[in-house]
C-alpha cells in the first residue's frame, strides 16, 4: 500500500521529483529515465510505473535546457522499443500457459484477459494503439509474444508505436509544458494526461461488460 501511495505522489508531483533527480544525478538522469521507460514497457510486473506523465515532464525540462530533447527522443525511443521487444520474448517463452495463472502475485490475470480482448478487436494494430493506453501498453507485447503475432510483424508495429509515443509525449511537454497556465496547474495537467490515457481502456472494459450483460 505504501508503494502505491508513493507512486501516486511521485506521479502527481513528477515535476518536483524529476527536477530533484536532474539536480542530484545530472547526466545519469538519462539512464534513470531509460530504465523507467524500459521497465514500464518491458516487464509485465511493472505496469503502474509512470509513462506518459514522465515523458511529458521530461519534455518540459528539455524546454528550459535542463535536458537535451534530441537525446531524450533517441534514448527513450530505444528504451520503448527494447522494452516491448523484451516483453514479447518473455511472452513467447511463457506461452499460452500464462492464461492459466490464477494466483501469481505479480501477474494480473484480469489485465492479461483484457489485453487479449483488446488484441482480438484490433489485431496487430494493438501494439501501436496500446502505446497510448497505460497497463494495456505493458501487456500488449506480452500477449503478442504468446503466439498471436509473428516477430517481424510485431517489430514493425513496435518501432512505429515506440517512436510515435515518445515523440508525441516528449514534444507535448517541450512545446506546452512551460506555458504559464500549465506550469501553474502542473499537477492538474498530469492528472488530465493520466485520465485521457486510460479512457480508451476504461471505455473498452465498460463496453465488454455491457455486452456480457446483454448476452
Amino acid at each position: 500500500m505504501e508503494m502505491i501511495k508513493y507512486l501516486f505522489e511521485f506521479i502527481m508531483h513528477i515535476d518536483v521529483h524529476l527536477g530533484a533527480i536532474i539536480k542530484d544525478y545530472g547526466l545519469w538522469t538519462y539512464l534513470i529515465l531509460f530504465l523507467i521507460i524500459f521497465c514500464e514497457t518491458g516487464l509485465v510486473i511493472t505496469p503502474i510505473l509512470p509513462g506518459d506523465s514522465l515523458l511529458f515532464a521530461a519534455g518540459t525540462f528539455a524546454a528550459i535546457g535542463s535536458l537535451d530533447v534530441t537525446w531524450l527522443f533517441v534514448l527513450l525511443s530505444i528504451a520503448a522499443i527494447a522494452g516491448d521487444t523484451a516483453n514479447y520474448w518473455i511472452g513467447s517463452l511463457i506461452g499460452s500457459k500464462a492464461f492459466n495463472f490464477e494466483n501469481v502475485r505479480f501477474l494480473n490475470k484480469e489485465y492479461l484477459d483484457r489485453t487479449h480482448q483488446f488484441y482480438e478487436k484490433y489485431g496487430g494494430k494493438t501494439i501501436l494503439i496500446a502505446r497510448f493506453v497505460p497497463i494495456i501498453r505493458t501487456f500488449a507485447p506480452f500477449v503478442a509474444g504468446i503466439g498471436s503475432m509473428t516477430y517481424w510483424r510485431f517489430i514493425f508495429y513496435n518501432i512505429i508505436g515506440g517512436i510515435s509515443w515518445i515523440a508525441i509525449c516528449v514534444c507535448s511537454g517541450y512545446y506546452f509544458g512551460n506555458l504559464p497556465i500549465v506550469k501553474k496547474n502542473f499537477s492538474l495537467v498530469i492528472l488530465a494526461i493520466i485520465i485521457i490515457s486510460i479512457m480508451p481502456g476504461v471505455i473498452e472494459l465498460l463496453r465488454h461488460k455491457y455486452e456480457q450483460r446483454v448476452k
